[in-house]
């Protein structure tokens, strides 16, 4: 009977607990149905308008950059319009839906592959096929390992066997994927914009109704009507900004996808050529872009106007071209490989021409072809040799150790170690006392030596030792040769310049201040050299060298030059510390190089040549290339003597070998160049 009790008791409490839950689950069920009531009633319409709500987005679009032009107006870099197909990523970045529309453009036009890299095939595997990727790492490895460290590990576990299983098809549209994927949201890509085909651009058009965030428009890429000719120089631009520098630039407005210059004119001037960028506004619904507006016309970048003048920059390419192939053809010599040619106004530092020409063999042509290397002006330095001797005069004048007009006697000089050191003309047998402008003419050594010596303290005395301080000489002959640019940086207006070398005092006996003196010790650009040709031609006055002469506003229909937005004005760096008297001698010194029968540079005062009345100063400095003992040449001059229009430095690296046949391509390039400026002048005077 008990036991009976038990069991109704525990009958009766099983129906309770089925009511409460029943209760409970009535009572949930009642709150939901009043909370979406009360969010239909009283909050539908919020509701519905935060669903149809959209965000205005204004961006910032690229605009063509600005354009290059030479000194007489003629284009040296233009742009040229192009079909290109775009992509703007949505605002909400959906992988599934921009796969979708990757694959969809990919079977519309063709994208070429070269790009893709090892990284992105694997990551393109992955997302291709989810399941094996996944399969890659054990269950505990995915639950032990930190999500960033799990992926790196899924990356390394994934085979060339599974890229294999990448198709031509499949890298396709990874290339465009690729392209989509590399910008922020909005930011419009270039999907592609080289050789799209009238059937391309028409089919991607009729179908963007179902291709979101696909566009075609009008793009435009960098041409060069006269090719080759100062390619150096002009530089190049990035598609797309530097990895090495995105912070700089998007700090300054900078998208991802724009145009930024990379090297040279194009990078120097970056903030003048990029232009005014064109806003828009898009108009995104829940992420996605319903419609574009334009909110304000961009301006394309401002152009320059060079200094350089187009006609005589190519004339005197040729010319180093014939004759490079001439020497190396008629001397045979192989290291013989390139040669350098500065002209510039010595009143104004306005680069004139900056011609460099490289002679390489071209592995595809199988054959040896000419290369532009005019950026090797400033980018390159050699040993000049006895072209700066007139920067080694003037440092005796200003240490006071000289003065014009005072003899100097050249001889054999010999030391008690039995070194012995002479001028090139000089074995003992024409010893004779000279001035500064004598010495200059016949590039006497000794007078060189002999002032260095001065300069460190030393008064030379045959069979005696070196008794020179050479840190003396060094301190000041170098503080002096930068008063002449030599040296020290020129300070044109392009990046990468060169101050070239300067040997170590400490690491080198003393008499390499004797060849310093007379520019076979330190190394200087062929850019240094016009420099100090310059300050020495137009009485002593530094310029600053410049390649850009003004800055316009864009150009319009009718006229394709803006009015001027600034005009770059001469600068005077530094006034050297000679006096007028000291200065002049030197000038006549260059004049009788020419013009005296003595003077080692008299093949650019013969001849046709006469009348152009040049002043000038040959160099030979003995050297090393690849361990082969060579020559180099130099020539600095100006002309007309009496009113200088031109100054001119050249250099030639390893003009000949040590101990095989000399020539004379320093002024046989010199002698043309100059007849090519002024025989220009003459034509358009007529």
């Amino acid at each position: 009977m008990d036991q009976l009790g038990k069991n109704k008791k525990k009958k009766t409490h099983i129906p309770l607990r089925i009511n409460l839950l029943f209760f409970a689950v009535f009572i949930l069920f009642a709150a939901l149905i009043f909370r979406l009531g009360y969010v239909q009633i009283v909050h539908g319409e919020d509701a519905k308008r935060e669903l149809d709500r959209t965000e205005d987005v204004t961006v910032k679009t690229s605009v063509p950059r600005g354009l290059i032009y030479d000194r007489d107006h003629r284009p040296v870099v233009e742009n040229q319009a192009e079909r290109a197909i775009t992509y703007t990523a949505p605002k909400k970045f959906d992988q599934e839906e921009t796969l979708k529309t990757a694959q969809k453009l990919a079977k519309l036009i063709e994208q070429k592959t070269d790009k893709i890299t090892e990284r992105d095939k694997i990551d393109f595997w992955i997302l291709l096929h989810p399941d094996e990727a996944k399969a890659k790492l054990s269950e505990k490895e995915w639950g032990d390992l930190k999500e960033d460290e799990a992926a790196k590990l899924q990356r390394e576990r994934v085979t060339e066997k599974d890229l294999e299983m990448l198709s031509d098809d499949d890298l396709e549209v990874l290339a465009i994927y690729r392209e989509f994927t590399k910008g922020y949201a909005l930011d419009r890509q270039i999907v592609k914009n080289k050789d799209v085909s009238l059937e391309e651009f028409a089919r991607v058009s009729e179908n963007l109704n179902s291709l979101p965030g696909v566009d075609t428009t009008m793009d435009w890429e960098r041409t060069y009507p006269f090719e080759d000719t100062l390619r150096t120089i002009l530089g190049n631009v990035n598609n797309g900004l530097p990895a090495e520098q995105l912070d700089y630039y998007e700090a300054h407005g900078y998208s991802r996808s724009d145009r930024v210059g990379k090297s040279y004119l194009e990078l120097q001037y970056e903030d003048v050529l990029q232009g005014q960028k064109e806003k828009v506004k898009n108009v995104t619904k829940s992420g996605q872009i319903l419609e574009t507006e334009l909110v304000s016309e961009g301006a394309r970048g401002k152009d320059l106007v060079l200094t350089t003048d187009m006609e005589l920059q190519q004339k005197v390419d040729q010319i180093i071209e014939e004759e490079l192939r001439k020497t190396k053809a008629k001397y045979g010599t192989h290291l013989l490989d390139r040669a350098f040619v500065t002209l510039m106004d010595p009143y104004t530092g306005e680069i004139l021409a900056l011609s460099g020409k490289q002679y390489v063999y071209d592995e595809d042509e199988k054959k040896y072809v000419f290369r532009d290397f005019a950026s090797g002006n400033f980018t390159t330095a050699y040993v000049p040799g006895s072209a700066v001797k007139g920067a080694t005069v003037l440092t005796g004048f200003m240490t006071g150790v000289n003065s014009p007009g005072k003899w100097i006697y050249d001889e054999p000089i010999v030391f008690k170690d039995g070194t012995r050191k002479s001028s090139w003309f000089n074995n003992g047998c024409c010893n004779q006392s000279m001035d500064e402008k004598t010495a200059l003419m016949k590039s006497s050594n000794v007078y060189m030596f002999k002032t260095a010596m001065l300069i460190g303290g030393y008064q030379y005395q045959r069979g005696d030792y070196l008794g020179i301080d050479k840190y003396k000489a060094f301190e000041k002959m170098r503080y002096y040769f930068s008063q002449f640019g030599l040296g020290a940086m020129t300070g044109i207006d392009l990046p990468g310049e060169m101050p070239g070398y300067k040997g170590d005092p400490k690491n080198n006996e003393a008499g390499k201040a004797l060849d310093f003196a007379i520019g076979q010790f330190d190394t200087f650009t062929n850019l240094q050299l016009a420099q100090y040709v310059s300050t020495i031609a137009n009485g002593g006055y530094r310029m600053q060298p410049h390649i850009v002469k003004e800055i316009r506003e864009p150009g319009n229909e009718d006229e394709k030059l803006g009015p001027i937005a600034q005009e770059i004005q001469p600068k005077v760096l530094n006034r050297i510390d000679a006096t007028d008297n000291e200065i002049k001698s030197v000038q006549e010194g260059f004049w009788r190089v020419v013009h005296s029968s003595g003077g080692t540079g008299t093949a650019l005062g013969s001849g046709e040549y006469k009348n152009l009345r040049i002043a000038a100063k040959t160099g030979t400095a003995e050297t090393f290339d690849q361990g082969q003992g060579v020559w180099n040449l130099s020539l600095v001059a100006y002309a007309p003597y009496e009113n200088p229009e031109i100054a001119m430095s050249i250099i030639v690296p390893s003009a000949y070998l040590d101990g095989g046949p000399e020539n004379k391509i320093n002024s046989d390039i010199g002698k043309r160049v100059m007849k090519a400026y002024f025989d220009l002048q003459k034509e358009r005077e007529k």
